[in-house]
Protein backbone atom coordinates (compact mmCIF):
# COMPACT_ATOMS: atom_id res chain seq x y z
CA UNK A 1 0.00 0.00 0.00
CA UNK A 2 2.41 2.77 -1.30
CA UNK A 3 1.13 6.39 -0.02
CA UNK A 4 -0.06 8.76 -2.90
CA UNK A 5 -0.41 13.14 -2.93
CA UNK A 6 -3.48 14.87 -2.61
CA UNK A 7 -3.27 18.10 -3.06
CA UNK A 8 -0.16 18.86 -0.60
CA UNK A 9 -1.20 15.96 1.74
CA UNK A 10 0.04 12.33 1.32
CA UNK A 11 -2.43 9.46 1.50
CA UNK A 12 -1.47 6.80 3.60
CA UNK A 13 -0.92 4.34 6.77
CA UNK A 14 1.83 6.31 8.32
CA UNK A 15 0.21 9.67 7.60
CA UNK A 16 -2.00 11.58 9.01
CA UNK A 17 -5.76 10.66 8.83
CA UNK A 18 -7.46 12.40 5.68
CA UNK A 19 -10.49 14.23 7.01
CA UNK A 20 -12.99 15.22 3.79
CA UNK A 21 -15.92 17.53 5.62
CA UNK A 22 -18.55 16.81 3.29
CA UNK A 23 -20.46 19.69 2.52
CA UNK A 24 -22.87 17.87 -0.23
CA UNK A 25 -26.10 19.81 -1.54
CA UNK A 26 -26.44 21.67 2.10
CA UNK A 27 -25.58 25.49 0.50
CA UNK A 28 -29.34 24.87 -0.29
CA UNK A 29 -27.82 27.11 -3.29
CA UNK A 30 -26.78 29.95 -2.20
CA UNK A 31 -23.26 30.70 -3.01
CA UNK A 32 -22.69 32.79 0.21
CA UNK A 33 -23.64 29.18 2.14
CA UNK A 34 -21.17 27.43 0.14
CA UNK A 35 -18.60 29.79 0.85
CA UNK A 36 -19.65 29.57 5.00
CA UNK A 37 -19.34 25.78 4.72
CA UNK A 38 -15.38 26.46 3.34
CA UNK A 39 -15.12 28.55 6.06
CA UNK A 40 -16.32 26.26 9.05
CA UNK A 41 -14.34 23.17 7.66
CA UNK A 42 -11.15 25.12 7.21
CA UNK A 43 -11.64 26.11 10.66
CA UNK A 44 -12.25 22.92 12.21
CA UNK A 45 -8.55 21.76 10.39
CA UNK A 46 -10.48 19.47 7.42
CA UNK A 47 -8.02 18.46 5.08
CA UNK A 48 -10.86 18.61 2.28
CA UNK A 49 -14.39 20.45 1.68
CA UNK A 50 -16.40 18.55 -0.70
CA UNK A 51 -19.47 19.46 -2.53
CA UNK A 52 -21.65 17.29 -5.19
CA UNK A 53 -22.14 18.23 -9.06
CA UNK A 54 -24.85 16.36 -10.70
CA UNK A 55 -27.63 17.34 -12.92
CA UNK A 56 -31.33 15.30 -12.30
CA UNK A 57 -31.23 14.42 -16.02
CA UNK A 58 -28.25 12.24 -15.89
CA UNK A 59 -29.03 10.73 -12.76
CA UNK A 60 -32.63 9.73 -12.12
CA UNK A 61 -35.26 8.71 -14.49
CA UNK A 62 -37.58 11.13 -14.21
CA UNK A 63 -40.45 9.39 -13.37
CA UNK A 64 -38.79 8.20 -10.20
CA UNK A 65 -41.18 8.60 -7.42
CA UNK A 66 -40.26 8.83 -4.31
CA UNK A 67 -38.12 7.90 -1.36
CA UNK A 68 -39.76 7.35 2.05
CA UNK A 69 -36.36 8.60 4.16
CA UNK A 70 -36.58 12.05 3.37
CA UNK A 71 -40.31 12.33 4.17
CA UNK A 72 -41.20 14.79 0.71
CA UNK A 73 -43.64 14.93 -1.35
CA UNK A 74 -41.77 15.93 -3.78
CA UNK A 75 -40.18 13.33 -6.68
CA UNK A 76 -36.79 12.04 -6.07
CA UNK A 77 -36.14 13.47 -9.54
CA UNK A 78 -37.62 16.99 -8.29
CA UNK A 79 -35.67 17.11 -5.31
CA UNK A 80 -32.62 16.50 -6.79
CA UNK A 81 -33.21 19.15 -9.60
CA UNK A 82 -33.56 21.19 -6.93
CA UNK A 83 -30.33 20.20 -5.36
CA UNK A 84 -28.13 20.78 -8.24
CA UNK A 85 -25.10 23.17 -7.76
CA UNK A 86 -24.26 25.59 -10.73
CA UNK A 87 -21.15 24.75 -12.53
CA UNK A 88 -20.00 28.65 -12.91
CA UNK A 89 -19.67 28.07 -8.87
CA UNK A 90 -17.34 25.35 -9.22
CA UNK A 91 -14.14 27.94 -10.21
CA UNK A 92 -15.42 30.20 -7.17
CA UNK A 93 -15.37 27.60 -4.71
CA UNK A 94 -12.15 26.15 -5.90
CA UNK A 95 -10.64 29.99 -5.29
CA UNK A 96 -12.17 30.36 -2.17
CA UNK A 97 -10.91 26.95 -1.05
CA UNK A 98 -7.41 27.99 -2.09
CA UNK A 99 -7.78 31.35 0.14
CA UNK A 100 -8.87 29.40 3.27
CA UNK A 101 -5.94 26.93 2.19
CA UNK A 102 -7.91 23.94 2.83
CA UNK A 103 -8.54 21.33 -0.85
CA UNK A 104 -11.33 21.71 -2.88
CA UNK A 105 -13.62 18.71 -4.03
CA UNK A 106 -16.49 17.70 -5.52
CA UNK A 107 -18.27 14.18 -6.26
CA UNK A 108 -19.18 13.99 -9.97
CA UNK A 109 -22.19 12.09 -10.69
CA UNK A 110 -21.66 11.41 -14.49
CA UNK A 111 -19.41 12.14 -17.27
CA UNK A 112 -20.89 16.37 -17.96
CA UNK A 113 -19.88 17.11 -14.49
CA UNK A 114 -16.46 15.55 -13.78
CA UNK A 115 -15.35 17.44 -17.12
CA UNK A 116 -16.64 20.68 -15.23
CA UNK A 117 -14.86 19.46 -12.50
CA UNK A 118 -11.58 18.13 -14.01
CA UNK A 119 -9.51 21.06 -13.96
CA UNK A 120 -10.28 22.37 -10.46
CA UNK A 121 -9.85 18.48 -8.13
CA UNK A 122 -6.73 16.71 -7.65
CA UNK A 123 -8.42 13.35 -7.02
CA UNK A 124 -12.23 12.13 -7.78
CA UNK A 125 -14.78 11.28 -5.12
CA UNK A 126 -16.93 8.29 -6.24
CA UNK A 127 -19.97 8.12 -4.36
CA UNK A 128 -21.60 4.53 -3.44
CA UNK A 129 -24.70 4.44 -5.91
CA UNK A 130 -21.90 5.41 -8.78
CA UNK A 131 -19.02 2.56 -7.66
CA UNK A 132 -20.82 0.22 -9.76
CA UNK A 133 -20.91 2.50 -12.75
CA UNK A 134 -18.46 0.62 -14.60
CA UNK A 135 -17.98 2.96 -17.91
CA UNK A 136 -17.88 6.00 -15.41
CA UNK A 137 -15.09 4.28 -13.59
CA UNK A 138 -13.46 3.47 -16.99
CA UNK A 139 -13.69 7.62 -17.72
CA UNK A 140 -12.16 8.68 -14.31
CA UNK A 141 -9.52 6.27 -14.83
CA UNK A 142 -8.78 8.20 -17.92
CA UNK A 143 -8.03 11.50 -16.09
CA UNK A 144 -4.78 9.85 -14.31
CA UNK A 145 -6.03 10.82 -11.07
CA UNK A 146 -6.09 9.49 -7.58
CA UNK A 147 -9.86 8.01 -6.89
CA UNK A 148 -11.52 7.75 -3.26
CA UNK A 149 -14.72 5.39 -3.68
CA UNK A 150 -17.46 4.30 -1.41
CA UNK A 151 -18.91 1.30 -0.98
CA UNK A 152 -22.01 1.95 0.79
CA UNK A 153 -25.13 -0.52 -1.02
CA UNK A 154 -22.36 -3.03 -2.27
CA UNK A 155 -21.14 -6.39 -1.74
CA UNK A 156 -17.77 -7.62 -1.50
CA UNK A 157 -17.77 -9.54 -5.18
CA UNK A 158 -19.29 -6.22 -6.76
CA UNK A 159 -16.33 -3.90 -5.40
CA UNK A 160 -13.92 -6.26 -6.23
CA UNK A 161 -15.34 -5.86 -9.67
CA UNK A 162 -14.77 -2.46 -9.64
CA UNK A 163 -11.54 -2.49 -8.37
CA UNK A 164 -10.39 -4.60 -10.99
CA UNK A 165 -11.86 -2.62 -13.73
CA UNK A 166 -10.00 0.61 -11.79
CA UNK A 167 -6.42 -1.52 -11.71
CA UNK A 168 -7.42 -2.80 -14.97
CA UNK A 169 -7.46 0.84 -16.30
CA UNK A 170 -4.36 2.08 -14.83
CA UNK A 171 -5.25 3.60 -11.41
CA UNK A 172 -3.06 2.84 -8.81
CA UNK A 173 -3.61 5.94 -6.43
CA UNK A 174 -7.28 4.07 -4.91
CA UNK A 175 -8.96 4.52 -1.67
CA UNK A 176 -11.93 1.98 -0.28
CA UNK A 177 -14.01 3.43 1.96
CA UNK A 178 -16.62 1.42 4.36
CA UNK A 179 -19.71 3.24 4.03
CA UNK A 180 -23.58 2.15 4.89
CA UNK A 181 -25.83 3.76 2.60
CA UNK A 182 -28.56 4.79 5.60
CA UNK A 183 -29.29 8.42 6.44
CA UNK A 184 -28.58 8.44 9.38
CA UNK A 185 -26.63 5.08 10.32
CA UNK A 186 -27.20 3.28 13.37
CA UNK A 187 -23.91 2.32 15.27
CA UNK A 188 -24.95 -0.91 15.60
CA UNK A 189 -24.42 -1.17 11.52
CA UNK A 190 -21.61 0.56 10.58
CA UNK A 191 -19.67 -2.26 10.68
CA UNK A 192 -16.03 -0.56 11.26
CA UNK A 193 -14.44 -3.40 10.65
CA UNK A 194 -14.81 -3.67 7.39
CA UNK A 195 -12.42 -0.76 6.81
CA UNK A 196 -9.61 -3.99 7.42
CA UNK A 197 -11.82 -6.05 5.01
CA UNK A 198 -11.16 -3.53 2.46
CA UNK A 199 -7.40 -3.18 3.10
CA UNK A 200 -6.73 -6.76 3.53
CA UNK A 201 -8.96 -8.21 0.57
CA UNK A 202 -7.72 -5.44 -2.33
CA UNK A 203 -4.04 -4.80 -0.57
CA UNK A 204 -5.17 -1.03 -0.67
CA UNK A 205 -5.28 2.33 1.66
CA UNK A 206 -8.58 1.73 3.05
CA UNK A 207 -10.93 4.26 5.52
CA UNK A 208 -15.15 5.29 6.33
CA UNK A 209 -17.46 7.24 4.67
CA UNK A 210 -19.65 7.90 8.12
CA UNK A 211 -23.46 8.62 8.50
CA UNK A 212 -23.60 8.16 12.12
CA UNK A 213 -25.45 10.63 14.22
CA UNK A 214 -22.57 10.92 16.57
CA UNK A 215 -19.43 13.37 15.46
CA UNK A 216 -16.73 11.24 16.84
CA UNK A 217 -17.31 7.55 18.01
CA UNK A 218 -17.31 5.57 14.60
CA UNK A 219 -14.15 8.03 12.97
CA UNK A 220 -11.98 7.84 16.07
CA UNK A 221 -12.43 3.73 16.06
CA UNK A 222 -12.24 4.02 12.05
CA UNK A 223 -8.70 5.74 12.04
CA UNK A 224 -7.97 2.66 15.13
CA UNK A 225 -8.59 0.53 12.84
CA UNK A 226 -6.45 1.83 10.29
CA UNK A 227 -8.88 4.34 8.35
CA UNK A 228 -6.51 6.95 6.35
CA UNK A 229 -9.62 8.54 5.37
CA UNK A 230 -12.28 9.65 6.91
CA UNK A 231 -15.20 11.56 4.98
CA UNK A 232 -18.45 13.03 7.30
CA UNK A 233 -21.64 15.31 6.26
CA UNK A 234 -21.35 18.64 7.87
CA UNK A 235 -24.17 21.86 7.75
CA UNK A 236 -24.31 25.26 9.75
CA UNK A 237 -27.73 23.98 11.00
CA UNK A 238 -29.41 21.02 11.71
CA UNK A 239 -32.51 22.68 11.30
CA UNK A 240 -32.27 23.83 7.51
CA UNK A 241 -34.33 23.07 4.85
CA UNK A 242 -32.81 19.81 2.80
CA UNK A 243 -32.59 16.44 2.57
CA UNK A 244 -29.06 16.62 4.15
CA UNK A 245 -29.06 18.51 6.88
CA UNK A 246 -30.80 16.56 9.44
CA UNK A 247 -28.01 13.86 9.83
CA UNK A 248 -24.67 15.95 9.29
CA UNK A 249 -22.76 17.63 11.94
CA UNK A 250 -22.78 21.18 12.63
CA UNK A 251 -19.67 23.23 12.91
CA UNK A 252 -18.95 22.03 16.78
CA UNK A 253 -19.26 18.76 16.52
CA UNK A 254 -17.39 18.89 12.90
CA UNK A 255 -14.66 20.46 15.41
CA UNK A 256 -14.75 17.78 17.92
CA UNK A 257 -14.87 15.23 15.34
CA UNK A 258 -11.78 16.22 13.93
CA UNK A 259 -9.95 17.11 17.64
CA UNK A 260 -10.76 13.84 18.52
CA UNK A 261 -9.56 12.08 15.29
CA UNK A 262 -6.02 14.27 15.58
CA UNK A 263 -6.19 13.30 19.95
CA UNK A 264 -6.62 9.27 18.64
CA UNK A 265 -3.44 9.22 15.80
CA UNK A 266 -1.34 10.45 18.98
CA UNK A 267 -2.40 7.97 21.32
CA UNK A 268 -1.71 5.52 18.39
CA UNK A 269 1.28 6.18 18.89
CA UNK A 270 4.44 3.86 17.76
CA UNK A 271 3.92 0.20 17.08
CA UNK A 272 7.61 -0.14 18.52
CA UNK A 273 7.59 -1.36 22.50
CA UNK A 274 10.13 -0.03 24.58
CA UNK A 275 11.33 1.69 27.60
CA UNK A 276 9.90 5.35 27.35
CA UNK A 277 11.58 8.35 28.05
CA UNK A 278 8.29 9.29 30.18
CA UNK A 279 8.81 5.85 31.95
CA UNK A 280 12.24 6.71 33.51
CA UNK A 281 11.95 7.71 37.07
CA UNK A 282 9.15 5.05 37.99
CA UNK A 283 11.54 2.24 35.84
CA UNK A 284 13.80 3.36 37.91
CA UNK A 285 12.05 3.30 41.26
CA UNK A 286 8.63 1.20 40.82
CA UNK A 287 10.65 -1.84 39.18
CA UNK A 288 10.90 -4.76 41.37
CA UNK A 289 14.16 -6.09 42.40
CA UNK A 290 16.57 -8.11 44.65
CA UNK A 291 17.05 -6.33 48.02
CA UNK A 292 18.49 -7.53 51.27
CA UNK A 293 15.49 -7.17 54.32
CA UNK A 294 18.76 -7.27 56.89
CA UNK A 295 21.89 -7.26 57.50
CA UNK A 296 24.09 -10.10 55.86
CA UNK A 297 27.18 -10.73 57.27
CA UNK A 298 30.00 -12.10 55.00
CA UNK A 299 30.12 -15.66 54.95
CA UNK A 300 26.31 -15.70 55.46
CA UNK A 301 23.65 -17.97 53.89
CA UNK A 302 21.20 -15.87 51.55
CA UNK A 303 17.76 -16.61 52.43
CA UNK A 304 14.24 -16.35 52.31
CA UNK A 305 14.38 -14.04 55.12
CA UNK A 306 16.80 -12.14 54.39
CA UNK A 307 16.03 -11.17 50.95
CA UNK A 308 12.95 -10.06 49.09
CA UNK A 309 11.96 -9.26 45.80
CA UNK A 310 10.66 -5.20 46.26
CA UNK A 311 10.66 -2.12 44.01
CA UNK A 312 14.17 -0.25 44.83
CA UNK A 313 12.60 3.15 45.12
CA UNK A 314 15.54 5.61 45.81
CA UNK A 315 17.73 3.10 46.42
CA UNK A 316 20.09 1.46 43.75
CA UNK A 317 18.41 -1.62 42.68
CA UNK A 318 19.78 -5.23 42.81
CA UNK A 319 19.46 -8.17 40.30
CA UNK A 320 16.47 -8.67 38.27
CA UNK A 321 13.50 -10.55 40.04
CA UNK A 322 14.40 -13.52 37.57
CA UNK A 323 17.37 -14.69 39.82
CA UNK A 324 15.87 -14.60 43.11
CA UNK A 325 15.56 -18.50 42.97
CA UNK A 326 19.24 -18.86 41.59
CA UNK A 327 20.58 -17.04 44.44
CA UNK A 328 18.56 -17.81 47.33
CA UNK A 329 21.06 -20.64 49.15
CA UNK A 330 24.09 -19.01 48.29
CA UNK A 331 26.69 -17.72 50.36
CA UNK A 332 27.48 -13.92 51.38
CA UNK A 333 30.95 -12.91 50.01
CA UNK A 334 30.86 -9.40 51.46
CA UNK A 335 28.12 -7.66 54.46
CA UNK A 336 25.50 -6.72 53.03
CA UNK A 337 23.71 -3.81 54.41
CA UNK A 338 19.56 -3.94 54.90
CA UNK A 339 17.83 -2.49 52.25
CA UNK A 340 21.16 -3.29 49.43
CA UNK A 341 20.52 -4.17 46.11
CA UNK A 342 22.30 -7.23 45.72
CA UNK A 343 24.33 -7.62 43.06
CA UNK A 344 26.45 -10.36 41.87
CA UNK A 345 29.66 -9.26 43.06
CA UNK A 346 27.70 -9.72 46.89
CA UNK A 347 27.85 -13.27 46.18
CA UNK A 348 30.14 -16.47 46.45
CA UNK A 349 29.58 -18.23 43.38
Amino acid sequence: MEPFTIGNRKIGPDEPTYVIAEAGSNHNGDLEIAKELIDVAADAGADAVKFQTFRAEDLYVEDSGDVEYLEDERSIYEIIESMEMPYEWIPILYDYCNQRGIDFMSTPFDERSASELEEYVSAWKVASYTSSHIPFLEYLADTEMPIIMSTGAHSLEEVSESVSVLRSAGVSDLVLLQCVAAYPTPLSEINLRVIETLSNEFEIISGLSDHTLDPTIAPSAAVALGACVVEKHFTLDKSMDGPDHEFALEPAELQDMITTIRATETALGSSEKRVLEVENELYEKARRAVHAVSDISAGERISEENVKILRSGSQEGGLPPKFYKEITGKIAARPINSGKGIEWDDIDV
